[in-house]
């Protein structure tokens, strides 16, 4: 019996060691200036990652394009500090200080550390150090693209009025603003249970009789909502667009009930999925083809002539840097600057 648990124990032993070897076998070595392993640890950590996101499992051919941007990566860094590019620690600073900044935007103040590591780590799942690294490689081969390809990207030309035009009278049927108001609402917060309800509804209808049809008295309810323990919210709600993405989020009854209002009419309370509103439409606006001088969005000065014009030079920006990108890929890849072992691929 001894025998046979002591040949167990190394059999399993074997079976980790040959899974352990298997993780760490070279995929692929790029060297270009070094010799820098792809492990099969590194492949799959990669592989498994989009395929999270994306929902499925890659195939063979998905992988091998997974192995292949990460040669791609390697050789750019590689070349960049052959080159003698680098990204300083003050760029680096910026750019993060940029994904704070967004994210207190988003939850209206700056974060803190902790909530800044745990939003790096649920977008990224890495901590900030490994984040700070990656993002380190990504700005330098941004860095070293843009200087090894200057000509491309400088070739680049702000687009003309004739393409704006163009592009306008292509996408014209497209560019259309539908019926539109813009709504100043009450809600009255709703709870779950049939208590909480039945005070948001007495609260509701309170204050639906105090206001009446009286716009001035709607206005008046608005500011008290700020006072302590109002008991509600209130405030201008911004454009509705009539719309099936809107009644989706809103319910056809908000919906239908904001269209059959005119402009400074008030609502009876209605009930949504987070309690009561009284609505109040303060401008109103009829469907309309959008003209190159119409603001593409209400509440936007961004013009249609505006909106066209960045959208061109995006897809400008993004066809250099597809073509710089495949130029410099090419580059990089001549001669014996990488190799890649099949077999290792399959698992």
């Amino acid at each position: 019996m001894k025998r046979i648990l002591i040949a167990m124990i190394c059999v399993l032993s074997a079976a980790g060691t040959i899974f352990a070897q298997s993780d760490l076998q070279s995929v692929a070595i790029v060297r270009l200036t070094r010799s820098e392993p792809i492990t099969v640890k590194q492949l799959r950590t990669e592989v498994e990652k989009m395929e999270r996101s994306g929902g499925r499992a890659l195939t063979a051919a998905e992988r091998r394009q997974v192995l292949d941007v990460m040669i791609n990566e390697r050789l750019a860094v590689q070349a960049a500090e052959r080159d003698r590019v680098t990204i300083s620690d003050a760029e680096i600073n910026n750019q993060l200080q940029q994904v704070r900044t967004a994210m207190g935007q988003s939850i209206g103040r700056q974060p803190t550390d902790q909530e800044f590591e745990i939003a790096v780590r649920n977008e990224t799942g890495a901590d900030v150090e490994t984040f700070r690294s990656n993002l380190r490689k990504q700005m330098l081969i941004q860095k070293y693209l843009m200087e090894k390809k200057r000509g491309i990207f400088e070739a680049v030309r702000v687009p003309t009025e004739q393409e704006i035009v163009d592009t306008y009278n292509l996408t014209k049927t497209q560019l259309v603003r539908p019926d539109t108001v813009r709504v100043s609402m009450i809600l009255v917060p709703a709870g779950n249970n049939a208590a909480d309800k039945a005070r948001a509804k007495e609260l509701v209808d309170r204050l639906a009789r105090e206001i009446g049809s009286d716009a001035a008295k709607f206005d008046e309810t608005v500011i008290r909502s700020q006072t302590p323990n109002s008991g509600y919210q209130g405030g201008d709600a911004g454009y509705l667009p009539r719309n099936l993405q809107a009644q989706q989020a809103l319910g056809a009854e908000f919906v239908n009930t904001a269209f059959s209002l005119k402009q400074g009419e008030i609502s009876r309370p209605i009930e949504g999925p987070q309690g009561y509103q009284i609505i109040k439409i303060t401008e109103t606006y009829s469907q309309k083809n959008l003209e190159l001088t119409d603001v593409i969005q209400l509440g936007s000065r961004v013009t249609v002539r505006e909106y066209l014009q960045n959208t061109l030079m995006q897809e400008k920006q993004q066809a250099a840097v597809d073509q710089a990108s495949q130029e410099l890929v090419t580059e990089l890849r001549q001669g014996n600057s990488f190799q890649v072992f099949e077999n290792a691929l399959n698992w």
